[in-house]
């Protein structure tokens, strides 16, 4: 059965229609609390997680950072839903089980990459770092986005990615600077 909230658009949205607005709540909802259950947090901020992701989406759709969607809104929501996930793990001291896949939620990792990265009025320095980190591979966007954005550990990252040890972490993030202050220094 297709969603209906498919059919529901960025515009639709943007009117503030309550209607609108508590639908698509209401249909990412219960898809959104079995997919937190996996990582072991309580029902109650399993559901502050959704709430949270929701305010998130709802408030860049109004304020315009959110454009164009090249996903499904339910993918957005459990993009920016899983790394709050990760925030609250990190608040209650847990970890991501070894067998965790990071590609679970799929394309939302680039969507809320380039969502959190983009901010009105950026420096020059800024703009090369945002215009040249989206250029990087996924698995090197997620590496330096837990590192510096979330302030994730070595130690970790390497439990999140399923890394074989620390030293793996460090050389992959390693390599991904490299890579990054490469691609900025060459266009220059």
């Amino acid at each position: 059965m297709e969603n209906e909230t498919a059919e529901i658009t960025l515009q639709d949205l943007r009117k503030g229609s309550d209607a609108v607005l508590k639908k698509v709540y209401e249909e990412n909802r219960d898809k959104f609390l079995n997919f937190a259950r996996r990582y072991n947090l309580t029902e109650e901020e399993n559901i502050d997680v959704y709430q949270d992701a929701y305010v998130i989406f709802y408030e860049n759709i109004m304020s315009g950072k959110l454009e164009t969607l090249t996903s499904s809104i339910s993918t957005y929501l459990f993009g920016v839903g899983k790394y709050l996930i990760f925030d609250q793990m990190r608040k209650n001291k847990k970890t991501v089980g070894e067998n965790f896949d990071l590609s679970r939620v799929g394309e939302s990792d680039e969507l809320v990459s380039t969502f959190e990265m983009e901010k009105p009025g950026l420096s020059t320095e800024q703009e090369l770092l945002r215009k040249y980190f989206n250029t990087l591979g996924n698995k090197c966007q997620e590496l330096l986005t837990l590192f510096y954005y979330r302030g994730f550990t070595i130690q970790e990252i390497m439990e999140a990615g399923g890394y074989n040890s620390e030293n793996v972490v460090k050389s992959q993030k390693s390599r991904c600077m490299k890579t990054l202050k490469e691609r900025i220094k060459e266009n220059r």
